[in-house]
């Protein structure tokens, strides 16, 4: 639920920030927009399913604090206490993540271990700089978490060099996304060609083309991934050929591309498999569920276009068809829950 409040709590910044009617119009929301939706929502989730998967009482801590952070952030309360707050939970967030690499020291947990870390530097620089200046670390954080899942997921596809593979493209991104912070130009640059590793792998490799000509649940699964993994890799060329964006086409291609396109896609892709565990009930597919995606890579498309051709109005459509998609997926989410809850009880 908290973190259900962090996405709502985002996706009306989102709107805000373009400049068009949204439900609560507090003039300090437009900019928390980044960390409220990457470390607040998606940390939060992703921190309650670690802290499932450790089985500790401690870890829930983790998720309690990063959704309290951004919540209070968005409350008005006085910034310094919620970054604070962030920088805390994300403490104990990579501490989750030693305590699960020491049950389980495996490449998969060592490369979420990286990805707390990073998390956990963006919590602590964003007290002293500005979110432009973390959006790679913010970056690294999403993309070493979804690569260290589809690995564990799908380790009987990706065979024994799998392991190999993340390590070093992993040990790569977080060397390329630390040099940023040093030399911004140069840095952005390697992490694009880091990037641009992942998605030619996991393309490779994953199950999307096994599965992409299946039914179903697979079908479904399989197109999420890969429309991700063609977000990303724009994302990625974007960084290596620009370097930091200093343009709306390449700010939207890289930003929007890896959190949205890629980020969002790939928890689309992974909710009727992961939400389960985390929301102790099932979410089973169904066709309505291709409503959201199909929604959240219309809006990419759009606000590219807009971008490219300079109008304004394609490019405002296409985000607010984006913010409009993560509703959708809440509601639909929602509901598959409660009328698979209510059939069984019939049954």
């Amino acid at each position: 639920m908290l973190g259900g409040l962090c996405l709502l709590s985002g996706l009306d910044a989102a709107l805000l920030l373009l400049g068009v009617w949204a439900p609560v119009g507090a003039s300090h929301l437009p900019g928390l927009h980044g960390m409220v939706m990457t470390l607040g929502f998606m940390g939060t989730v992703i921190a309650l399913e670690r802290a499932q998967s450790l089985g500790k009482s401690w870890a829930y801590i983790a998720p309690a604090l990063i959704a309290a952070a951004s919540l209070s952030l968005v409350a008005g309360i006085p910034q310094v206490f919620g970054k604070m707050l962030l920088v805390q939970g994300y403490v104990v967030f990579t501490a989750v993540y030693i305590a699960l690499w020491r049950r389980a020291p495996v490449t998969g947990v060592v490369v979420q271990v990286l990805s707390g870390v990073m998390a956990l530097c963006a919590a602590i620089l964003w007290v002293s700089i500005t979110v432009e200046s973390l959006i790679i670390l913010l970056a690294a954080f999403i993309v070493l978490t979804i690569a260290a899942e589809r690995a564990e997921l799908a380790q009987l596809t990706m065979g024994p060099k799998a392991s190999p593979r993340l390590l070093g493209l992993s040990t790569i991104l977080v060397v390329a996304a630390l040099l940023t912070l040093l030399t911004p130009a140069v840095g952005a640059r390697a992490f694009g060609v880091a990037v641009l590793g992942f998605v030619v792998w996991l393309v490779r490799d994953d199950v999307v083309g096994k599965f992409i000509r299946a039914q179903g649940l697979r079908r479904y699964n399989a197109t999420a991934l890969l429309a991700g993994y063609l977000w990303l890799g724009a994302a990625g060329l974007s960084w290596a050929v620009v370097g930091l964006p200093t343009v709306q086409w390449a700010y939207d291609i890289t930003i929007h591309g890896t959190f949205l396109g890629f980020g969002v896609s790939m928890i689309m892709a992974h909710a009727p498999i992961i939400f389960p565990a985390v929301l102790g009930r099932p979410l089973p597919y169904k066709p309505i569920s291709w409503l959201p995606l199909l929604l959240l890579h219309l809006g990419m498309v759009l606000r590219v276009v807009g971008d490219l051709s300079g109008i304004t109005l394609v490019w405002r459509t296409g985000s607010v068809v984006n913010v409009v998609a993560m509703l959708v997926f809440l509601i639909v989410s929602v509901i598959l829950v409660v009328t698979h809850r209510a059939a069984d009880k019939r049954s």
